[in-house]
């Protein structure tokens, strides 16, 4: 049957969808005939997730420009004001505090889902409908995308809906992808390893309102944040292949390398629960509005771009694109004039460049470096660690960037190849764990001249190694 036609029918009442429609209504409101927007999601429930927990600072930014930064209230939303890095056992740290003036914030996915939702569903104009999206509808001689078949979970009967513009905003596992681009631009997610997620009850943290980083050997990554007053979540990096029992691998592989405080409350949330699973992937921002892509459509969110959460940046990125797009689209007078929604399409993306770039290249990048796999990677991390102990500018701007608070690819750059070469000087000067006939304890002791020739050999292999981490992400986003 056919539905009310809409200007912009947005799939997915996720974080950028639900910012979208909120959005566009408020931008439109002042102009002689304001956008009519429909909001579909296939269960408007709270949301169970064990990512999109923590917002940054300048995610925080983009919510107040947005008027939507009263959704982090009433959901015990936790204030995170940096970071806090450990080597494994937990006998050094390094304290990386946000720029001052800046927090951001944690909480339970769910419960800001909600409240983005409650935030849409109050716009003018704007129609929320729980109803399952069964595909995209194409003119037959365009192939221009007119709407969508949707069965609404109030009626149990498909109905086809109709905008002169379709956003897919359907989360990481999209089903319309693929539809939408095509060709050489038809996005291909890659699955760098998987977070295993628990909940922890009561967990002193490190430092207390910091993001922890756990670095532990032979594995990826721990994140520990507190998403509620008694709420801690824990993330496990895990590359594949996973093992069969997981809890056991935790527990004998991970547990004794984290914090000896928090051992019993890791235990306790495995013993009450199970590890919630989830792939963590990295799918570069192909532009939109070229020829190989179905006109009508566009990508937002993790439906179109994705990076490692390690650092937390999926949600900054995401309200970010929604103050460019909704801009951009709410000055267009037709947004059935596919030749000026394209033009603004390659505006956005080239607008979003800085953040967006900076924020993906950051993710992947210090994932290989804390995730590190073999002996040059290792030496990185180690001058990774190094680097953000001498505190200064050294920590003040790589989390300017990681905060998203000053975006910049070629400050990143700097910083990437700063922590290489100081890497490489680590290795020359500093005391490193050296194995003793007859002694279960390494002693620490600093390379002789004798070992220079072959640490000048490795310094090479290093610097290569950042090389062939850094140059390839470069390239990716910024060309």
């Amino acid at each position: 049957m056919w539905k009310e036609h809409y200007d912009v029918l947005i799939v997915g009442a996720g974080v950028a969808g639900s910012a979208l429609a909120h959005a566009l209504s408020t931008l439109s409101a002042t102009r002689a005939r304001p956008l009519k927007i429909a909001l579909l999601e296939r269960s408007l429930a709270e949301p169970d997730r064990i990512v999109g927990e923590l917002l940054q600072p300048g995610g925080v930014n983009a919510l107040k420009e947005l008027g939507m930064e009263d959704c982090l209230e009433g959901i015990d939303a936790v204030p995170v004001k940096g970071y806090c890095v450990v080597r494994a056992g937990g006998d050094e740290t390094v304290h990386i505090p946000y720029p001052a003036g800046h927090e951001g914030r944690s909480f339970h996915h769910g419960r800001f889902i909600q409240n983005l939702r409650a935030k849409a569903r109050a716009a003018p104009r704007v129609t929320v409908l729980e109803a399952t999206v069964n595909e995209l509808i194409e003119c037959d001689l365009t192939h221009r995308v007119l709407g969508v078949e949707a069965t609404p979970k109030e009626t149990g009967v498909k109905e086809s809906f109709f905008a002169d513009l379709v956003v897919v905003a359907d989360g990481c596992f999209s089903k319309f992808r693929t539809q939408v681009l095509s060709g050489s631009a038809t996005p291909k997610p890659a699955t760098r390893s998987h977070f295993l997620g628990a909940v922890l009850t009561d967990a002193p943290l490190p430092l207390a309102q910091h993001g922890t980083v756990c670095l532990v050997k032979d594995s990826g990554p721990v994140l520990l944040y507190q998403i509620g007053t008694h709420d801690t979540r824990m993330l496990v990096d895990l590359k594949e292949p996973l093992p069969a029992d997981p809890k056991a691998h935790v527990l004998a592989h991970i547990v004794p390398q984290l914090p000896p405080s928090l051992h019993v409350p890791v235990e306790k949330a495995l013993e009450a629960d199970r590890l919630r699973r989830m792939p963590n992937s990295f799918l570069p921002g192909a532009e939109q509005g070229t020829s190989h892509q179905k006109e009508g459509a566009v990508l937002l969110g993790d439906a179109w771009n994705m990076r490692h959460p390690l650092t937390g940046g999926g949600m900054t990125v995401a309200f970010n694109d929604v103050v460019m797009l909704s801009r951009l689209l709410v000055s267009l007078d037709d947004l059935h004039d596919w030749s000026r929604v394209s033009r603004a399409l390659h505006t956005w993306h080239w607008r979003r460049k800085r953040l967006a770039a900076t924020v993906n290249i950051l993710s992947v990048a210090l994932y290989d470096l804390f995730g590190a796999e073999d002996e040059h990677l290792e030496v990185l991390r180690t001058g990774c660690f190094k680097y953000f102990e001498l505190g200064g500018d050294c920590v003040a701007g790589p989390v300017g960037l990681l905060s998203a608070i000053t975006p910049s690819p070629f400050l990143l750059f700097r910083h990437f190849f700063a922590v290489a070469f100081y890497s490489i000087w680590v290795m020359f000067t500093h005391p490193r764990p050296v194995p003793v006939p007859g002694q279960l304890k390494p002693v620490m002791a600093k390379p002789g001249i004798d070992e220079y020739p072959a640490l000048l050999l490795k310094s090479v292999r290093v610097f290569w190694t950042a090389c062939v981490v850094f140059g390839p992400l470069m390239w990716i986003e910024l060309f």
